[in-house]
């Protein structure tokens, strides 16, 4: 029996404390001007105290499984997307499973950086469909302001934190239209050294985000397009059934650049990033949540998601909500 893995819950989790441009031009060499014109960042909330990745993941999942209508004894696995977990190990899925108080299952983290969460709902999708699992709960969470050099003005602007989740439910594809339709992801080791944390585990060494940020953005809008060209043609559609393109939440040039070159107008393009920043591996399930719950988003429309990050590793996924 063909089975099809359909969105049934959202929900997010943003920091208390909200960090403007404004107060930003108080220790850096930058202003609002600047970090708007190049980003189109207004704010972005920074995680204190005990907004952990796994803590904000956990009440983003809370959130989507209230949405859902369902309690997470209905969950048989947890996915999280993340680049910034609580410690080296265990994953901090686990840690959001002891936080939900779910005794069953499996957790697991997937770490692709900013394509995260296209990564982990195209493996939740590939176990719904091999009825490894009937319900997944998929998170993105990131504190990636803990790996920020903040005297860097080129980067320490463009992230923020926060968490998002989605539900995917198994359901018979006879009996319903919705659900994810297509995925593709990809990855290229030869660009590491454009996007990456110059320290680590194994290298004993405290390290900070590093990036080029003429070089991503060159890539991201050819690769981007090319992917989402891709999931398009798996999936027998055009840009032109696309109802909402849900990008990742970078750099309002490579969403509008992206947009463009995959001929999706302005007035279909989901967008938030003035207000949380590049939250890396939460930004797609953050906006789907904003989405949802504005009302933009409705029963029975086509969204493209795609992302791009260190490694670099990009994809995209395409489903009917």
């Amino acid at each position: 029996m063909a089975r099809r893995a359909v969105a049934v819950g959202v929900g997010r989790y943003l920091p208390a404390r909200i960090v403007s441009n404004a107060e930003l031009e108080k220790s850096l060499d930058t202003s609002d001007e600047w970090i708007r014109t190049r980003s189109g960042i207004e704010r972005r909330h920074i995680a204190e105290g005990k907004e952990t990745t796994s803590w904000m993941g956990a009440e983003a999942a809370k959130q989507a499984l209230a949405y859902a209508k369902l309690d997470v004894g209905d969950i048989d696995a947890i996915i999280l997307a993340t680049s910034t977990a609580d410690l080296t190990f265990p994953s901090a899925a686990t840690l959001i499973q002891a936080e939900l108080g779910m005794t069953h299952g499996f957790a697991f983290d997937v770490q692709a950086v900013c394509a995260g969460f296209v990564y982990a709902m195209t493996t939740a999708n590939l176990m719904i469909l091999s009825s490894q699992a009937e319900r997944v709960l998929v998170i993105g969470s990131e504190t990636f302001s803990k790996i920020m050099d903040w005297t860097d003005r080129s980067t320490c602007v463009l992230f923020g934190d926060g968490a998002g989740a989605v539900v995917l439910e198994s359901q018979e594809e006879a009996a319903t239209s919705s659900g994810i339709i297509a995925t593709d992801l990809r990855s290229d080791g030869r660009y590491s050294e454009l996007l990456y944390v110059d320290g680590g585990v194994s290298t004993q060494m405290t390290g900070y985000l590093r990036m080029n940020g003429g070089q991503v953005f060159r890539h991201a809008i050819e690769k981007l397009a090319d992917t989402a060209e891709t999931a398009l043609q798996k999936a027998g559609l055009t840009a032109d059934d696309v109802d909402w393109l849900v990008p990742h939440q970078a750099n309002i040039r490579i969403i509008h650049g992206t947009a463009r070159k995959l001929n999706v107008p302005t007035e279909r393009i989901l967008v938030t990033v003035q207000d949380h920043g590049n939250t890396s591996a939460a930004s797609i399930p953050l906006a789907l949540s904003v989405g949802v719950e504005s009302g933009c988003i409705k029963s029975g429309d086509i969204l493209l998601t795609e992302a791009i990050g260190g490694g670099l590793a990009w994809g995209s996924v395409i489903l009917r909500w």
